[in-house]
């Protein structure tokens, strides 16, 4: 069993996590580091795919100043989303090589982890493919999932809402889908949960989809 280092990176910039993330990024393909899932909270900020629709940004300049939003541009896919506070992100820097080379697969595994993981906290989730990919609970967005794999190498991943105030959303069509919600674990249970307990439990869940021994950083 490989292992997989975690690393809780706490509230970060988007832009710091990124460059980390490349870096490890570039790491991992050069074999000088083990797998890695980071897990971290950003700042409020709209990041752009690689396929994203510019309409699907609805917030002005001047709203997003307003609201202390940032607005990048990622190399992963799909399209607009909001990260923020409360949010839970993922970004898996794993080599796929030799026997995970399968990237329907790997979108599938990442949204099984998130559904075990809300089924911990009494939520019944399901994962959705095509234009509608992530984890659904009923008609509105629980998790979004963004990818992007170079020479079997991950990176980028996931967002899980926790306490994440879903209002921020409205300056977005998330994901640029029309007609559906999004929730998150606070708003289906009326209870607040710490990000640092949904990330044990993303954690192990990785461990047991991924087939990967989970060690946390610096242990």
């Amino acid at each position: 069993m490989r292992i997989c280092e975690t690393r809780q990176l706490g509230l970060q910039p988007y832009a710091t996590a990124l460059a980390y993330q490349q870096s490890l990024h570039e790491a991992r393909k050069r074999d000088e580091i083990s797998d890695t899932l980071l897990l971290v909270e950003h700042p409020h900020v709209i990041t752009f795919g690689r396929g994203a629709n510019p309409a699907n940004l609805l917030a002005d300049e001047a709203t997003r100043k307003q609201f202390n939003v940032e607005l990048f541009e990622t190399g992963r896919g799909g399209d607009v989303t909001y990260h923020g506070p409360g949010q839970l992100v993922g970004y898996p820097i794993l080599d796929l090589a030799p026997d995970r080379q399968d990237v329907r697969k790997y979108v599938q595994d990442l949204q099984e982890v998130l559904v075990r993981t809300a089924n911990d906290f009494g939520v019944t989730a399901e994962p959705r493919g095509g234009e509608h990919v992530g984890v659904w609970a009923g008609r509105d967005k629980l998790a979004a999932i963004g990818i992007r794999i170079s020479r079997w190498v991950t990176m980028h991943g996931f967002a899980f809402n926790v306490t994440t105030d879903l209002r921020y959303f409205q300056m977005i069509v998330p994901c640029g889908i029309k007609g559906h919600g999004v929730t998150s674990l606070q708003q289906l249970t009326g209870k607040q949960f710490a990000l640092s307990e949904v990330a044990e439990r993303v954690t192990y869940h990785f461990g047991e989809v991924f087939n990967r021994s989970m060690l946390v950083a610096g242990s």
